[in-house]
């Protein structure tokens, strides 16, 4: 082959590589592209674009900033050293050969390390965007520091932003120094000779001046250090901020340092000047000692010998700083404390001035009733319901309601054929929302009804039930069809399973971007990985394609500045089911404020500890509540705190997107409620905080901490979660829809005690008193019993433990529901919801009995209105809300348009004894007339129990219900004629 040939081979070759190469580099730049432009069309489309904008233009922007501030400074420290470098300096053969490998690649190596440092830099100035756009828009509080007298917002807003200026500049000086000293090594302006260091005059001259930039940087960022102490956890007692030696040795010792680094400067600029390393040497050695001497020892020193000694009293004002701090910056500080003296008799008629209160007593357990959603409401495997149901309140027949609810969502695991097309086209969202009676159940322990079936029933108002926007909608969906196209979706089951009768139904609003050419087609293709998107026939010019539908993720992509709530919740508001969602601002830079880990604070039986990005707070408001249409998708944000200052920031920085809260209508606002996470973070720190004096805080003596759900797992146990319950706190003056949760002293050692010492309660109603927080002190002298105290009371009385395991017999199972905790009658009232459930596929709990407790009474009855009549010698003087269900039979729940159940027949057990027969006769004597009656009772519960079975086998629940009614009243029959 001659050389021509394979010249030609190789060029071509070069060419075929590069070609590929170039490819390559479009399909990466394409799937570049189609990802950022996807986003910017979904933004566009919820017209929230200039969040996203802003956020680009400004990561940009501080990349550029990054970039430039490290790259220029480090490369023209390269190309001084090199410009200046000696001509004829005396090399070792080993430099030589690394000088003469090196020169080739110089002009790439002088500017590609300034331009690798400069990305590294760029990328970590990038992150910060958010913080440097506060401080451009900063707002003050309008509240002082106790130390300083500066105000909060130069610690929330301008100090990190200082001092990561200073830290970045420093940054850049060292690998200035760092790169020049390299510089000068490789081409002879340092030189070793022998023992002796040689520096030329010029290179003498720019480390030396690199030397005072740096300590002149340190000199301003240990000056700021001082001001960092009241946002730093303290060496001493003091849980955050400066105590006693921050305040006496830190702080002043700080000033010294800052002094010294910038004599250390002065002496730089002497040897730059003179040419003598000896000043700054020496200026270096003394700033060393002294950040050893001066900032470290000293304190340690003040802390160990003066303060330790002493701590309740030297550390009393900087505890009472902390104090009012925390209680400011968490929103608790206008709390009203209420002495409860809370007493254990249960007299006659002690609810008749709570009987409103008793009247909305929640008895259907949000956690434990979602089977029964399903097995009632679901219709097909390819509805669900969330695993813990929504607790809020309607008016219904002219009364405000506590209600149980949740939307029927999509579950497409639950197709029996899966497809692209089935799970895309055909199968696109939820239907309906279903809402029972919180106080209230039928006569065989279900859910009592508001709103439910298929089409919806409307009785919440006539609303738009589809839901296309919900927790656990799918992936994406795309949907929409011009006029008088075929309707492709299915909207909802019409006909009996296996039917093909179901309705259809067609998208009609603007819920995302368009799909329908054939550009659009192919980005979200490449987004989603799909070539279906780009192959189906059923895609068509009005088609759109809905994704990123979770409530909370909308809410946070289009409020980036937001921490939220973790419970999104449904309602009906002006004829839309919308989610309505918490949003909070934080910060961790509020001087003197204890910190907390959000992930801990907000963990409970209802809730694992979530992953959060910004975890650590000591400042938090509920600035923003957010509404998200579950039908069109729409995110609105409504200014709910205008008064917090770091909302304003965030206004400026996006401005025109969060509207003013007295735009929210009527409707909406009758579904705000107070936010649990709020009020978990807020109950965590009134544990310590509820104390304001500050010899009580430092003793500890008065601790108390939330109790552990007495239901959880005794192996892992979790904390109770707070409650929604309507009802009127001591001290108010009408009954509020609130949130509530208890609180017992912190174990000491291996000590417990599940002792009531405080109930605290937030007002969730919208209107003057929103937020408003109530603590209850109950007397410390009289031992009411906590949650777990009350449960294990339940657990071991032996009448309650007779008819548990009566209800036990059989393939049931007995749940306990949540133990709700009231401030009634003069004391705290407990009431726990017992469900029977059997151990069949197709079984879901039934509500059965209510146990209730006060003081060391206990009872254990059919309804709540019984139960109390028994706790309260008969007469609690209060009608509880579920006696009208069960009194009302078995068609109670009935809704319109429902076949109600049949009422079960009256078993009437047979005595052995003709009606009217005064005397048995003498073959009959009472015993035998007992023990004939018991063994009829249980033989009529094993009927009952075989019954129910074949019922649950044929699944025919009607059937199931009423055996399982029968079932209960054999037992209780049962249970009364045992001996």
């Amino acid at each position: 082959m001659s050389e021509t040939t394979g010249a030609t081979q190789n060029r071509s070759r070069l060419s075929l590589g590069v070609t590929i190469g170039v490819l390559a580099a479009l399909v990466v730049a394409f799937f570049i592209f189609a990802s950022l432009y996807t986003e910017v069309l979904w933004f566009d489309q919820l017209g929230f674009v200039d969040v996203l904008l802003t956020q680009w233009f400004a990561t940009a922007a501080m990349f550029l900033i990054g970039f430039l501030a490290m790259a220029i400074p480090v490369g023209v420290a390269i190309d001084l050293a090199y410009r200046f470098r000696p001509v004829y300096a005396r090399l070792s053969n080993e430099l030589d050969r690394y000088r003469q490998l090196i020169d080739p690649l110089r002009r790439l190596a002088m500017l590609g390390v300034p331009a690798v440092v400069g990305i590294f830099a760029g990328l970590a100035a990038a992150n910060s965007w958010p913080q440097f756009l506060l401080w451009l828009n900063r707002a003050p509080f309008g509240v002082q520091d106790p130390e300083f007298g500066q105000d909060i917002g130069f610690f929330v807003f301008e100090l990190p932003v200082y001092l990561s200026v200073i830290g970045f500049a420093s940054a850049v000086l060292i690998t200035a120094i760092i790169a020049s000293a390299a510089t000068g090594f490789l081409y002879g302006a340092i030189s070793l000779d022998g023992r002796e260091l040689r520096i030329s005059r010029i290179m003498r001259i720019q480390l030396a001046v690199l030397g005072v930039l740096y300590f002149a940087i340190q000199t301003l960022g240990i000056w700021l250090q001082q001001y960092e102490t009241l946002v730093s956890p303290s060496g001493g007692f003091l849980p955050f901020g400066a105590g006693f030696a921050e305040a006496n040795a830190t702080i002043p010792s700080r000033a010294i340092l800052a002094g010294i680094a910038l004599l250390v400067a002065i002496l730089f600029l002497v040897t730059a000047i003179v040419g003598r390393w000896r000043p700054a040497i020496v200026g270096t050695g003394l700033f060393v000692i002294s950040s050893l001497v001066i900032a470290q020892a000293y304190p340690f020193v003040i802390q160990r010998f003066q303060v330790d000694p002493s701590a309740r009293t030297l550390e009393a004002p900087f505890i009472e700083r902390n104090i009012e701090a925390t209680r400011d910056a968490y929103g608790v500080s206008d709390i009203v404390e209420i002495p409860y003296e809370a007493t254990t008799e249960a007299s006659a008629g002690a609810l008749r001035e709570d009987a409103e209160t008793a009247a909305n007593i929640r008895i259907i357990d949000p956690a434990l009733v979602t089977d029964s959603f399903a097995q009632l409401e679901q219709f097909r495997q390819y509805y669900q319901f969330p695993d813990f149901l929504d607790v809020g309140r309607y008016d219904v027949d002219g009364e405000t309601t506590d209600t149980v609810l949740a939307v029927r969502e999509l579950n497409l695991g639950g197709l029996s054929s899966q497809s692209w097309y089935n799970n895309t086209i055909v199968y696109t969202h939820g239907y309906g929302l279903v809402a029972a009676y919180g106080n209230q159940r039928t006569s065989d322990g279900q859910p009592k009804f508001i709103e439910s079936g298929i089409p919806v029933s409307q009785n919440l108002g006539e609303y738009e039930p589809r839901i296309y926007f919900g927790e656990n909608s799918p992936e994406y969906s795309i949907v929409g069809a011009p006029e008088g196209a075929p309707e492709l979706e299915l909207d909802f089951p019409s006909g009996g399973e296996g039917q093909e009768n179901n309705q259809t139904y067609t998208y009609t609003a603007d819920g995302g971007p368009s799909v329908g050419t054939t550009f659009g087609r192919l980005l979200y293709a490449l987004k989603f990985q799909s070539e279906q998107i780009l192959l189906s026939d059923a895609i068509n010019p009005e088609s759109q394609i809905l994704y990123d539908r979770d409530p909370m993720d909308r809410v946070q992509k289009v409020a980036p500045y937001l921490t939220l709530d973790n419970d999104p919740y449904p309602a009906v508001v002006d004829g839309r089911v919308v989610w309505i969602v918490d949003g909070f601002t934080t910060t961790a830079d509020y001087p003197y404020s204890t910190p907390l880990q959000i992930s801990e604070a907000i963990a409970d039986t209802y809730r694992p500890a979530p992953q959060l990005a910004f975890d650590t707070v000591n400042y938090v408001r509920n600035s923003v509540k957010a509404t998200v249409d579950a039908y069109s998708g729409d995110v609105t944000l409504y200014a709910w705190d205008t008064e917090d200052p770091i909302l304003q920031a965030w206004s400026e920085v996006f401005p025109n997107t969060l509207r003013d809260q007295g735009e929210m209508t009527e409707s909406l606002l009758e579904h705000v409620r107070y936010p649990s996470d709020l009020f978990k973070i807020q109950r965590n720190i009134l544990g310590a905080y509820h104390v304001t004096d500050s010899g009580t805080f430092y003793s500890s003596e008065d601790e108390w901490v939330t109790p552990n759900d007495p239901i959880s797992n005794p192996a892992a146990p979790t904390l109770q979660p707070p409650y929604y319950l309507t009802m009127q706190v001591p001290g108010s003056e009408e009954p509020s829809f609130s949130l509530y949760s208890t609180y017992i002293p912190r174990a000491t050692g291996e000590s417990t005690r599940n002792v009531i010492f405080g109930y605290l309660a937030a007002n969730a109603d919208p209107g003057d008193d929103y937020g408003k927080l109530t603590l209850l002190r109950l007397p410390k002298q009289t031992t009411i019993p906590g949650p777990g105290q009350v449960q294990a009371q339940f657990d071991s009385d032996a009448e309650v433990g007779q008819q548990l395991n009566l209800l036990r017999q059989g393939q049931t199972e007995v749940i306990s529901g949540n133990l709700l905790t009231l401030p009634v009658g003069g004391g705290l009232l407990y009431v726990q919801p017992v469900y029977v459930q059997s151990t069949g596929e197709t079984s879901y709990p039934l509500l059965r009995k209510i146990l209730v407790s006060f003081g060391d009474r206990i009872a254990f009855e059919d309804t709540l209105d019984e139960a109390l009549d028994s706790l309260f010698q008969g007469d609690s003087g209060a009608e509880a809300g579920d006696v009208e269900a069960v009194v009302g039979g078995a068609d109670a729940g009935a809704e319109e348009g429902q076949e109600p159940a049949p009422a079960p027949e009256p078993t009437e057990p047979e005595t052995g004894v003709d009606e009217g027969t005064e005397d048995a006769t003498e073959e009959e004597t009472p015993g035998t007339v007992i023990e004939e009656t018991l063994q009829d009772a249980l033989q009529d519960a094993r009927q009952a129990l075989e019954d129910r079975d074949a019922a649950y086998r044929a699944n025919d629940l009607i059937a199931a219900a009423e055996a399982d009614q029968r079932l209960t009243e054999a037992l209780e029959r049962a249970l009364l004629l045992s001996p």
